[in-house]
This record gives C-alpha cells, structure tokens and sequence, in this order.
C-alpha cells in the first residue's frame, strides 16, 4: 500500500480536458461542502436507530479501514486535481463563475444564438459585482440582487454564485455604455490587466503577443452543453520572440541618370531567402522585413533562360523592357542570364566534406533530424569515385568520418545516422578541422567543397563574424569553397550564414523541409557543387538621353563600387552549372510624370549641344566573370535597346511575368513604397496568369503564399 501510494505521488497528472476540469472541479467542491456539513448523530437514539447505531459499532473497525483506504485513494486523485485547476485558473486570471443551476456561464453559443453580445474575456467575481451594483443604480427594470454575506467561505471560494443570464445582461450593457469593448475578429484587443483581486481590467492599448501567452483564458465549458472554447485564436508568434538575425539593408532608393548613370552589384544565386520566407508565412507569421531579399526569392525559381553553346562564354543574357504592372508611368528593364550547363558525365570528382554541427540548439525536429535526412539525400546523388569525410562541432570539433569513397555507401550512412546533439557551438575549431581534411583527400582539377550544416550558433571560439570572414578568405586561396545549409528557426543566424558562403566562394541554401532538400541537394546538385565561374559580377549603365530614373530591385546586400568591377581583387559571387540569375530594374523614361528628380540647374549640357550623338539606347550591360581555376577576368557586353521591348505586359514570355509578380511579392512583404498601392490579388493574378506548366509545383505553392500574406495582412 505505501509503495502504491508513493508511485501516485510521482506520478505525474495528464493535462485534463475542459470537461473532465469542469467535472473535476464539481466533484471537489461537492466532496468539500459533505466534509464541512458532516456531524455525528446525537446520544439516546432508540428503536430501529439504536439498532443501526450497535450495527455500525459492530462493523466499525471493518469500514473504518476501507474508509481510510479510500479517502487516501480519493485525496490523492481530487485534492491535486482541484489545486491543478485551481492555480491554473488563477494565473489566467479567470474565475469560474456559475449559474443558479450549476451551470458554467460561458456557453457563448447559446447566448449569442439569443442575441447577446459576448466579449472576447471573462471577468472576475468582482468586476461582476461591481457591474452589478451600476446597473441597479441605473436600471429601471428588475434589481440584481447582491450574494448574501451569511453564505459560507467555502462556497464564495468555489462559485461566483450569479447567474448566466445576469452576467450576459450586464456585461453587454456595459459593452454598450462603450466602456472596454474588444473584438474577436479585428485586429485590435484590449490587453487585460492584473488587479489586485485576481481580475483583469481593460487598457486601451494593442494585445503584445507576450500579453497574448500570459493573459489567453483557458477554455471553459458549460456543464451539459457542447464543449466550446471561449477564445480560438492561434498564436501569431512575432519576430521579436525569436533571437533570428539578419543583415539589415535599407532598400535600393530611386537613382537620377544624370548624377549617377552607373549601377554595379554582385551576383547572387543563393535562394536561402525564400524558404526562410515561406516557413514564416506557413507558421502564420509574416516575415521580418530584412529576411526578405527580394533577388533570392526571383532566383528560387526555375526559369527557361536561353544558355550558352559553350563553356567558353559560360552566361548568355536575355533582356526584355516591359511596362511596370504597379506603375503605369515607368518601365521595367528584366535581364535574364543563364549559365552554361555541366553535363552530369562530363563533371569533375567532387570532394567533399560535410561539417555538422551538432550541438545542443540543433536537438530540434527540423533541425539535426532533417540535416541527416538531406545528407542522406546528397550522399545517394553522388558519384561512385566521389568522397565524402564528416566532420561535428559541438564543444570541441571531431572527426566522425575520414575521406570515404561513395561505392562504401553503407559506411557514409551509418556514420551520418549515428549523429547526436549535445554541448555548445566550437564552430571555429569545426572549420579548420574540416578545412584540414579536405585538403588531406584535395583532388586536383576537381571539385573541392566544405558543406556547413548549422543553425548559426557559433557561440565558442573566434565567434564574430570578422574573424571567420578573415579566416574563410585565406582558406578559399587554396581552392577549397564553402557553402552553408541553414536549419531551424528561433535563434538562425542567418547574417552569419550569408557572411560565410559569400566570402567562402559558395552559396547559401535554408532548408525547411525534405521536399527543400531534395531540391537544393539533389535536383540542383550540379548548380550547387560545380562551379562554372567565380567573382561574377555585373554593371549597368544607362543612356541619360532616354533614362531619368532607375532603381535596382533587391541586391541589396551584394552592391559593390563602380570601380570595383573592374579590380579583380575584389571578391564577388559565384556562378554554378545551369545557374539562372535574374535582375530587374524599374526605370523612368525621360519627360515621364513619375520622374522624382528635378533637373539640375549647373548640370552637363545636354548631348546634341556637347557634339555627341545621339543612342538609340536605353543602357549598356556589362558582365564580367574569372574562370574557375583563373584570377584573370573575362568580359562581356550586351546593348539594351527599344528592340527588346514589349508594348504589353501580356507580350512579355511567361517566364518574365512570374517573375516580376515574385519581385512584387518580395517588395511588397519589404514594405517597398513602390508596390504600396499595389495589392496581393494584383500579384495573385499576375502569378496565376504566368504559372504554365509548373511539373514541380513551385510556382502553386508561390501563389498560396500570397493568399496567405494576403489573409495575415489584413489586406
């Protein structure tokens, strides 16, 4: 019996249901109030009672100890169950407040099917009372009567002991007073504050998601009604719970020709952008503004850019001028640039080393769990003469695997599969042993890569962002790249994932799920590991004569000098087999409204009066790029000219349209004043008139996206 008690009381109690709370609690106070009221029978009992009373002698010491036994057994179910109902009910804030039939007045669908208004949160006893005494003041109609003082502290303690139909009037006459109204369906609530007897009183202020956490009512339920929770709201988590971080950049302002006809920028083909994005908007939240790079979420998607003949001039650039669907007064210039593709029996041995880190923030679901099954899925991908060294980080860095060839797959596996978190981030020590081993098992002429998988924590060691940039250079001299896999939400360092695959001649890739995965690591496998050019960068000019205005659309983070595109020493991003890159520029043409400039008062001479004669072209493109194994730079040009323009958006190709409806979408969730008035259904039409084929399915699941941006917004 002593064991058996002891084992309950280490037991620890299931989360109950609102019904079995609610009949819980009853059960409680009903077995408080038989305790309170009990009493012995009086002496001198006679007849038929004074035999039931020698009875009860007789058989004593037998009901005794089943008496004992089961009010021990009862204690221990009912007298925690009563506490855990009872703190919890208290550290909401709620009362439970009952009808005169016992009933549980918070059925709202039987008083909003009787018309009567129900606010979003319940009020404490007092509160109650306090309406109570207003409306007998005010109120000709019937007086509410007050609890009667002889009642007992027992019962005060249990039940509020008023009415459902009293609460409902009088709380929906104070709603129509227009004191403390809130709304289940608006954006704005009231925040409820603490009062010193339990309640909570309503400030005019907006319902913080912390606020949310700390005052939601449990549900609760009526008695004998369908069960029904007062308030179903989900949890919008926002940014400033999570410890996320990103690079901030202001977004690329307006450019007068006259002043600064010159644009330069980096290329960019990570895609990590938008799958941070999409995982935010499928958990119901809106992304944080600097997560968005509007260029990374173009790139995402597969486009059907012309490509080169050959790997001699490994980009061919498609451009098409367009009218702006968020403005009809400017114009768009798309460039779209394909690279050459790697055939897959033509690639270079790949040796690669996959740097785990396996620390204690990776023991999440979609953390170390989903990296092991995207290795997995990489792993199957590779060649048999391919190979593959694991090294983790977690505290101190450790070699789980030395270089291994693809055909002794088993062995690769086994070691990826034997992989737990535990102990803090040594990310530094984690590079330079993972550096070390893929210099051991270098192959010449091949591909030469270190695969980070992390959520960003790198807590121990060099930890700033400087130290590993510096130390990232001096290791991609060796002809060792990196790239970066990013896990997880709640504490991604994305800032430092960025800092790493761009100064490490890599890309950057956040993987959400398996479906991403098998995307970025298996179908896009040659883009990701075989590179066709490095420090590409690219420079518009445009022609003052037909161009007044110009804005670049994302690269925010990858804008460079001008006189970086020439200086071969300035590093710049890498471009892989078959990789797709797209920019677009929002123009304004000369003597069109939108121009926000005016001209300048001591500016140059216009160009027929200097002798110069006048181009019939809108910009000069300029791309240029360094082999892999070279640290010369190579150059190429394309003319931008009325020849490459469409006079409807609908003449535009299809590829083009979706695009400029992502770039919409990128700007928009950026706040972009530009695409302010331009609305998601816009984007939404736009999308779906361009969606094509879509055997994959990425450009529907874009368009969900948008709807449900649209819904979170508010719009």
């Amino acid at each position: 019996m002593n064991d058996d008690l002891k084992n309950l009381g280490q037991m620890t109690p299931p989360v109950p249901s609102p019904a079995a709370r609610a009949r819980a609690l009853s059960l409680a106070m009903e077995a408080f109030d038989a305790s309170e009221n009990n009493s012995e029978a009086p002496q001198g009992t006679t007849g038929a009672r004074r035999q039931s009373s020698i009875f009860n002698r007789l058989w004593s010491p037998v009901m005794n100890r089943k008496f004992l036994a089961g009010s021990a057994l009862a204690t221990l179910l009912v007298v925690p169950a009563a506490a855990f109902l009872t703190l919890e009910l208290t550290r909401q804030g709620l009362p439970v407040a009952t009808s005169e039939q016992g009933g549980l007045v918070t059925d709202r669908k039987e008083r909003s099917a009787e018309g009567i208004k129900v606010p979003g949160q319940l009020k404490s006893t007092a509160e109650v009372q306090r309406l109570r005494e207003e409306a007998a003041g005010q109120s000709s109609g019937r007086a509410l009567s007050k609890p009667s003082q002889s009642q007992s502290v027992n019962a005060e303690r249990k039940r509020s002991n008023f009415s459902a139909d009293e609460v409902a009037a009088l709380l929906n006459k104070r709603d129509q007073q227009g004191a403390g109204q809130k709304f289940l369906g608006g954006a704005k609530r009231t925040a409820p504050t603490p009062t010193a007897d339990g309640g909570v009183a309503d400030t005019e202020s907006e319902l913080s998601p912390q606020a949310q956490r700390q005052f939601m009512p449990a549900p609760v339920v009526a008695a004998e009604a369908p069960m029904m929770e007062i308030y179903s709201e989900p949890r919008i988590v926002s940014s400033q719970e999570t410890h996320d971080r990103f690079t901030a950049a202001n977004t690329n302002p307006v450019k007068s020709v006259a002043t600064d006809p010159v644009s330069t920028f980096s290329a960019d083909v990570d895609t990590a952008s938008y799958s941070f994005v999409r995982k935010s908007l499928m958990a119901g939240q809106m992304p944080e503004r600097d997560s968005v790079r509007v260029e990374e979420m173009i790139n995402y998607f597969p486009y059907d850019w012309p490509g080169p003949d050959s790997k001699d001039a490994p980009f061919k650039a498609t451009v098409t001028v367009l009218p702006t669907p968020w403005n009809a007064n400017t114009r768009l210039m798309h460039v779209g640039i394909k690279g050459y593709d790697v055939a897959p029996a033509t690639a270079p041995r790949a040796n690669l080393v996959f740097l785990i880190d396996v620390s204690g923030s990776m023991d999440e679901p979609d953390k170390l769990p989903l990296l092991k099954s995207a290795f997995r899925l990489l792993v199957e991908k590779l060649k048999p003469e391919d190979t593959v060294s694991i090294v983790t980080y977690a505290g101190n860095a450790g070699t789980v695997l030395e270089p291994t060839a693809i055909k002794d797959k088993a062995k690769i596996l086994s070691a990826i599969d034997t992989l737990q978190p535990g102990g803090s981030t040594a990310g530094a020590q984690g590079l330079e042993a993972a550096y070390n081993l893929a210099q051991q098992a270098f192959v010449k002429g091949g591909i030469n890569r270190i695969m980070l998988a992390t959520d960003g924590d790198f807590n121990v060691g060099p930890s700033s962002d400087d130290d590993l940039k510096t130390m990232i250079e001096q290791k991609r001299k060796s002809g060792i790249f990196l790239s970066v896999l990013g896990f997880g939400r709640g504490n991604y360092n994305d800032a430092l994932m960025q800092t790493l695959a761009q100064n490490g001649n890599g890309t950057a890739a956040y993987i959400d799920t398996l479906a991403e995965a098998q995307k970025s690591l298996v179908e896009e496998a040659g883009s990701s590991l075989f590179p066709i050019a490095k420090d590409v960068k690219f420079q518009v000019e445009f022609n003052p004569q037909q161009i007044a205005e110009y804005r670049l659309i994302g690269y925010e983070t990858r804008a460079l000098k001008r006189e970086d595109f020439n200086n071969d020493r300035v590093d710049a991003g890498d471009i892989g087999s078959g990789h797709r890159v797209t920019a677009i520029y929002e123009i304004t043409p000369k003597g069109s409204p939108a121009v926000l400039n005016d001209d300048l008062r001591y500016g140059a001479a216009p160009a027929e009066q200097a002798g110069v004669k006048p181009s019939g072209e809108l910009a000069f493109l300029k791309i240029r790029y360094k082999q892999p194994d070279s640290d010369t730079s190579a150059l190429i040009t394309t003319p931008v000219t009325e020849g490459d323009a469409v006079a409807t958006l609908e003449q535009a190709g299809q590829d083009v349209r979706f695009s400029v409806a992502v770039a919409a979408f990128g700007q928009k969730l950026r706040g972009t004043d530009a695409v302010s008035t331009y609305p998601y259904g816009s984007i939404v039409d736009l999308a779906s008139g361009a969606k094509g084929e879509d055997g994959d399915g990425y450009r529907a699941e874009f368009l969900n996206l948008v709807r449900l941006a649209k819904s979170l917004s508010g719009e």
